[in-house]
């Protein structure tokens, strides 16, 4: 293995192990969003129809697909903000394991092309 290809593999490494400190401490994860909703009711002279109008709410609301269906859940402030805290786990997540899988498969070119070397080396016997 040439020496630019061994610090090129020595620096993967040294990524790879930054971004496994990176990892989110043991918090939960969920998919999805989180989004606050007011509304209008149907009561014609409600204070929800004047002008300007004072729309009901805060409403907050969990959504996510489960087996290709999108499935929604009402929460209070608080069960909002435990969500909020979940997905933004899961979305870092996501995004080191995808750095993870980039920096992998720079590695897999050189240790894969050192290795293909090896193979096509004349055996010496």
């Amino acid at each position: 293995m040439r020496a630019a290809e061994r610090r090129r593999l020595q620096e993967c490494e040294r990524r790879l192990h930054q971004l496994g400190a990176e990892l989110p401490p043991s918090g939960f994860i969920r998919p999805g969003s989180v989004t606050c909703r007011y509304a209008a009711c149907g009561k014609p002279n409600c204070h929800c129809h004047a002008d300007p109008p004072q729309l009901h709410g805060p409403y907050w609301q969990w959504t996510t697909k489960v087996g290709g269906r999108t499935v929604c859940r009402n929460l209070t402030e608080s069960q909002a903000l435990l969500y909020k805290e979940w997905i933004a786990n899961r979305r870092r997540l996501l995004e080191i394991l995808r750095q993870l899988e980039d920096i992998s498969e720079e590695a897999a070119e050189i240790l894969l092309q050192h290795a293909k070397q090896n193979d096509q080396a004349p055996s010496a016997t």
